[in-house]
């Protein structure tokens, strides 16, 4: 089994830091809103409101792929969006193949949103044989003996786990000796791989155990405010448990 980090160092070779890679889909996302309205320039302030973020962060962000904007002008709309998919790698085709053809895998199947930015669904792959050649979102469905194969020939680096938990850690690691770098992981596990393979967790209990928490936070504060401010205030998070920047991370990675 394979064995070490699970994601690669918080700096790229680019110096940029991997905070602010990960608030680059989000500009990306906003920017090509306004481009597909024809808006020409937009400010920091009014990029940054509409990712979400500051705009001093935004600036920053910026200036890692040296873009400052024009004084009293703004950011140049179009020009961002070539210039931060080239540097999210998005001006070619990325072939990805998915893992795990269940309800959540036939999900991923049809979403319409991977060619658009770029990701092409070279494979869908499942080891139940009765899915074998049964067509999701257009795409036959082709089983895990043929993986190693798949990658091969479609020359695949990103993969997909929609698996149960109990089989993502295989077919993790015949995805990583296949030659598979980057992975996407939807199964309710950690996984282990070695140096220079990149893996993205996306836990969705995770997220909604986080939201639960702010629920509660703010039913407490509300309860507070009713007792004329008698209980006791939230304590302040202290900044040894902030991210990058200040950012305090929603899922802790993989």
């Amino acid at each position: 089994m394979a064995t070490g980090r699970t994601h690669r160092p918080a700096t790229r070779s680019r110096g940029i830091p991997e905070a602010t890679v990960a608030r680059l889909p989000l500009y990306l996302r906003a920017l090509t809103a306004l481009s597909e309205r024809s808006v020409p320039t937009v400010s920091s302030e009014e990029l940054a409101a509409a990712a979400g973020v500051n705009s001093a962060k935004l600036r920053k962000d910026f200036s890692y792929l040296g873009s400052y904007g024009t004084r009293g002008v703004g950011y140049d709309v179009e020009y961002l969006v070539y210039q931060i998919s080239r540097e999210l790698g998005l001006t070619q085709d990325w072939p990805v193949v998915i893992v795990g053809i269940g309800n959540l895998g036939a999900a991923l199947a049809n979403y319409g949103g991977f060619a658009s930015r770029g990701f092409r669904v070279a494979a869908l792959i499942d080891a139940d044989p009765g899915l074998t050649g049964k067509p999701v979102a257009g795409i036959p469905v082709q089983h895990t003996d043929d993986l190693e194969k798949i990658i091969k020939d479609d020359r695949v680096s990103i993969g997909v786990i929609a698996t149960p938990a109990g089989a993502a850690q295989q077919v993790c690691d015949r995805l990583v000796a296949a030659g598979v770098t980057s992975i996407l992981n939807f199964a309710p596990t950690v996984l282990s791989v070695p140096d220079g393979v990149d893996v993205r967790k996306v836990d969705l209990s995770i997220e909604l155990q986080i939201l639960a928490f702010h629920e509660q936070r703010k039913s407490g504060e509300e309860s507070a405010a009713g007792d004329g401010g008698k209980a006791a205030a939230v304590t302040p998070r202290d900044d040894a448990d902030q991210g990058p920047d200040g950012d305090v991370p929603a899922v802790m990675p993989a």
